[in-house]
């Protein structure tokens, strides 16, 4: 959680203002300190996509929404500033399925855990990428970004 890629990390947070993320992302925030209802980046608008999430006296900046693509599509049309997706495979399975990523922006550490979460949970979907940027730093760390080819 230190060097020039965290920095580098960090500061890209702060050129968004718009934050997406499903249940099981918001959720395990909160084995880190993160209190249910507050926000998890303080300079972003929230929007948690869940059909059971509930939780009383949410922050002014955190929304909690059903799992509908007219919602995605609205919030898209209101943020000023490209939207950032918080992990989630399962959630980001669903978004590309439906044509709702346009870049990918991936961390690659060079760390072998063993197991985690699937990129894009148990989507199928099929798309071609076209790489704009690598990124590498000392520590090994790789920023990659593709936008989507159309």
């Amino acid at each position: 959680m230190q060097g020039d890629g965290v920095e580098k990390y960090q500061a890209d947070l702060l050129s968004f203002d718009t934050v997406i993320m499903g249940r099981k992302t918001y959720e395990f925030g909160f084995k880190y300190g993160l209190e249910p209802g507050q926000p998890a980046y303080p300079n972003m608008q929230h929007y948690f996509f869940s059909n059971s999430l509930k939780i009383d006296n949410l922050s002014e900046s955190v929304h909690i929404e059903q799992v509908k693509l007219d919602r995605i599509d609205e919030i898209q049309k209101n943020a000023t500033t490209d939207i950032y997706l918080c992990g989630g495979g399962q959630f980001a399975g669903w978004l590309l399925e439906n044509g709702k990523i346009d870049q990918l922006k991936l961390k690659l550490n060079p760390v072998v855990l063993g197991k985690g979460i699937k990129l894009f949970g148990k989507s199928t979907a099929i798309e071609n990428w076209e790489l704009i940027k690598t990124e590498t730093y000392n520590d090994g760390l790789q920023i990659v970004t593709y936008n989507k080819k159309k």
